[in-house]
């Protein structure tokens, strides 16, 4: 898509701080990087997001994004990572091309928990709930 920042990206139409690429994915530094190492996973095909990735695909990103992660804990010194992707902007998804975030974490690096607000639902509405989804399968 002409007007997406990251098929551009993957076309070689704007630089990136490459880490890997492949047929398939190419992974950058973020721009924005929450954390020293920040990587996107980017799908070199437009999808929107996770939800409408093909799922052989989608697996190969998530291969793609343990290969990223296990450098970041070899190479960088963090001691633990975060693999993130966000489906909507509800969820804080910016850029509307599916991308996985590996996110290198370090003792003390001030970013803090993913989530710390948590509810406390009752049992029957839990049960409804997980009726809900299953439905939706």
């Amino acid at each position: 898509m002409a007007d997406c920042v990251f098929c551009r990206i993957a076309q070689g139409e704007i630089p990136a701080n490459k880490v890997y690429e492949d047929q398939s994915v190419i992974c950058f530094l973020d721009a924005n990087p929450a954390s020293k190492g920040h990587t996107l996973v980017v799908t070199k095909s437009h999808y929107e997001n996770f939800t409408t990735v093909p799922k052989d695909l989608l697996s190969h990103a998530i291969q793609v994004a343990q290969m990223v992660s296990q450098a970041c804990l070899a190479q960088l010194g963090a001691t633990g990572v975060n693999v993130v992707t966000n489906v909507g902007r509800a969820a804080g998804q910016s850029v509307m091309h599916f991308h996985l975030h590996v996110i290198p974490r370090y003792e003390d690096d001030g970013l803090g928990q993913l989530f710390t607000e948590t509810l406390s639902l009752p049992s029957d509405q839990l049960l409804l709930l997980a009726d809900s989804i299953r439905q939706g399968m």
